[in-house]
């Protein structure tokens, strides 16, 4: 049976289990991020299917089994692409993440060239667009996600001239300038110009897509909109004050969605109030004692800033001596991809820079800061950002980030802080938040001093504003919001084919 919907995504949906030697695929313990939710449209539908990538060697490839069903998920099939490890390092270590990954969060002096293998690159999409072509339904909706997978949509155009295609950029969408750095970027343009629709989280990204299509090819715009109640019109780095909503490229009508993911409330909620998690939650309160508690949670990336937050916090000992022993810092710093060098310098930078504030202000009773280099829990963490003080969250550039809805969503219109980075995504959600300007070693050290001062009244209202934000546009409303939106293609869709055949 043909799919209505395909998602195409590199994670897998699933954990593997092997138990008496035989494989399992289940639905995931840790549901946490963007899985669950992309999984959720598939119910309804008669018939979905994910696609993902699959690393195998020669053996397991001999026997390998492409289409695979997730135990208690009926309605949907994965298809896998097995890809080699060699495959997998040009494709995603080296193409994905030297190249494509400093540009799009504009740090062009990171950007690697020469080692990048533009054609395994083209090979892998076009692997993902035959097997989604193979997998859909005339009528079907092909969603694909992130930049890993930018050329999927023009290999789809070319097999299955009617599909409706819709892609979602998860990342930051840099400005022209920054973007045209990349040697390929007409063949990246012309893809996602292929698509019925092409999603990004704010207005800010998908004005910066829209001026690089206008730099690369005659593109006419068709529709201009103010944005979005919930986002912030002006007065921050990001904001944008209108939005491009629909463009055409040819006889391709293209409909511009910024629209932010949320967080999930529910879910957030239902393990923070389950006894045990509460009880984890008091341990945590009563390990502390009278000292605050700033909390900094993220991977080991150079966009996200630790290193320079890290700094900042140095600075607060050096001043304030009057918080040494009264004050903790917890940093989660977990590395994302493993054998990549550029990670790995991040990585002992922040250990070394945290290590030295520990050596220098530290003492037997008191550790100033706390770092984890392995997953926390998800309760764990969960019950860390309701116990800390402040959120600390600044990274250089992010897409979104969202730590910082998880850390209001904790608190409950309760006490708390959020200092967050004008440059991520969700700071044109949350003014009421503490904006600072990551690069700006006086911006930083002001942001901390004004979260330590700041009233328990002050506090209360802030968290509150934020909290009704994120617990309305949360991720139901997102995926509610993109569901409008497909079906509105689908109708634009059926006028695109009546207008050719007549």
């Amino acid at each position: 049976m043909k799919s209505s919907l395909v998602i195409l995504y590199h994670r897998e949906p699933y954990d593997e289990v092997v138990e008496n030697g035989k494989v399992h695929y289940r639905a995931k313990k840790s549901p946490n991020g963007i899985v669950p939710t992309l999984k959720s449209f598939f119910a309804g539908v008669n018939q979905g299917t994910w696609i993902a990538w699959k690393q195998v060697n020669a053996k397991q490839k001999a026997n390998f089994e492409q289409r695979i069903v997730v135990e208690g998920e009926a309605n949907y099939n994965v298809r896998r692409i097995p890809l080699s490890a060699d495959q997998v390092k040009h494709f995603y270590h080296i193409t994905s993440k030297e190249a494509f990954w400093p540009i799009l969060h504009s740090f062009p002096y990171h950007f690697t060239y020469e080692t990048s293998d533009w054609e395994n690159f083209h090979t892998i999409n076009r692997l993902f667009a035959e097997a989604a072509c193979d997998e859909a339904a005339d009528d079907a909706l092909i969603w694909v996600h992130d930049y890993n997978l930018w050329l999927v949509p023009y290999y789809i155009r070319q097999l299955k001239p009617n599909a409706r295609i819709a892609f979602f950029h998860h990342t930051p969408f840099p400005s022209v300038d920054i973007f045209n750095i990349l040697p390929w970027r007409e063949e990246i343009t012309d893809s996602l110009l292929c698509c019925d629709i092409v999603g990004f989280h704010i207005p800010r990204y998908s004005e910066n897509f829209v001026n690089v299509a206008r730099s690369l090819r005659p593109v006419e715009i068709v529709k201009k909109e103010p944005v979005p109640e919930h986002i912030t019109p002006m007065g921050i780095a990001l904001a944008e004050p209108e939005m491009t909503t629909q463009i055409r490229y040819k006889d391709q009508l293209v409909n511009i969605d910024p629209f932010p993911v949320g967080a999930n409330p529910q879910q957030i909620l239902s393990i923070l109030h389950k006894p045990e998690t509460q009880k984890r939650f008091e341990e945590i309160k009563e390990s502390l004692g009278d000292r605050k508690l700033i909390i900094s949670a993220g991977r080991v990336d150079y966009v996200k800033g630790t290193r320079e937050k890290l700094e900042a916090y140095g600075r607060l000992l050096a001043r304030r001596p009057d918080l040494h022993g009264k004050i903790n810092m917890l940093v989660t710093c977990v590395a994302s991809a493993s054998g990549m060098r550029v990670y790995k310098t991040a990585q002992t930078q922040i250990e070394q820079l945290a290590g030295k504030i520990n050596g220098r202000y530290g003492n037997l009773d008191w550790l100033p800061i706390m770092l984890y280099t392995q997953p926390v829990p998800l309760p764990d963490l969960l019950c860390y950002y309701k116990a800390a003080d402040i959120c600390w969250t600044t990274p250089l550039r992010d897409g979104l980030n969202l730590v910082a809805k998880e850390y209001i969503i904790t608190h409950e219109k309760q006490e708390g802080v959020l200092v967050l980075s004008e440059f991520v995504g969700a700071a044109v959600e949350l003014p009421d938040a503490i904006l600072t300007n990551p690069y700006s070693i006086d911006r930083m050290d002001e942001s901390i001093e004004q979260a330590l001062a700041m009233s328990p009244e002050e506090q209360k209202e802030r968290m509150a504003k934020m909290y009704d934000i994120v617990t309305k546009y949360d991720i139901q409303c997102w995926a509610d919001h993109l569901f409008e939106m497909f079906e509105k293609t689908k109708h634009q869709t059926a006028k695109q084919q009546q207008a050719v055949a007549v």
